[in-house]
């Protein structure tokens, strides 16, 4: 979908190096035809007064993504929710939470602990316990764009499916592996991970080896993935079912 992912190896490298994190959001927003401009961030005032009230300062990690990207609910908020500053709260277990999932099935935060550091790990609940899930925040923001931008496609440009061995197989042979660390899966937490992959100006999004999405630039690569994963994709209209 975009022309490298030489950013995101950076991230998620040794070096954990977050600018250019956010220089893959930035890639990524343009390549779906939507840049991030000036305006798009959240106004330092607001995050200032969050910590006067949380009475902690906020991950240099967090203040940055809230700054240039922040308000882009299609990079933040188009299915699961990154919490605005004036909603961010520490829980009972003293984690400061900073995004919820859409029927607060799940929570992500980072441990009280860790919160003055500038890039700190990421915990994610699923309502019974409190579970390692980034060693970065930066990665798990990224990885929030990526997943936030996979429900903001225009029509014909996103779809899915259920997965079976042959599917899951063929997306291995496939498809380039993303850099990104095998991630929890909220809705099966002792199952597989959630993997991304990409393709010819397409990406996808494998959750837990049960489902797939896909995002495409265009409608033609959703199609070519289709073609090449044939099965019950669930955005195919009947016009294009009978082609």
């Amino acid at each position: 979908m975009l022309d490298g992912f030489d950013a995101l190896h950076a991230l998620c490298g040794e070096e954990g190096d977050r600018s250019r994190g956010w220089r893959f959001v930035f890639a990524l927003a343009a390549a779906c035809g939507r840049p991030v401009v000036d305006g798009d961030g959240v106004h330092a005032d607001r995050l200032q007064a969050a910590e006067r009230r949380l009475g902690i300062e906020l991950p240099a990690a967090l203040r940055e993504a809230y700054r240039l990207f922040g308000r882009r609910r299609d990079l933040t908020s188009a299915q699961d929710r990154l919490l605005s500053p004036d909603q961010l709260r520490c829980d009972a277990d003293n984690v400061l939470v900073f995004r919820v999932e859409a029927q607060h099935c799940a929570s992500w935060g980072v441990p009280a602990e860790a919160v003055d550091r500038d890039d700190p790990p990421v915990l994610m609940n699923t309502g019974d316990r409190w579970v390692p899930y980034t060693d970065r925040l930066s990665i798990a923001l990224v990885e929030m764009v990526l997943s936030e931008a996979m429900f903001s496609g225009d029509e014909g440009c996103v779809d899915n499916r259920d997965l079976d061995d042959a599917a899951s197989e063929a997306i291995l042979a496939t498809f380039e592996r993303l850099p990104l660390p095998d991630l929890p899966f909220w809705a099966g937490m002792d199952g597989p991970p959630v993997r991304w992959f990409a393709g010819p100006d397409v990406l996808l999004r494998d959750d837990g080896g049960t489902w797939l999405w896909i995002h495409g630039r265009t409608p033609a690569a959703v199609q070519a993935v289709r073609n090449r994963l044939p099965g019950e994709w669930l955005m195919v209209s009947a016009d294009e079912d009978r082609d």
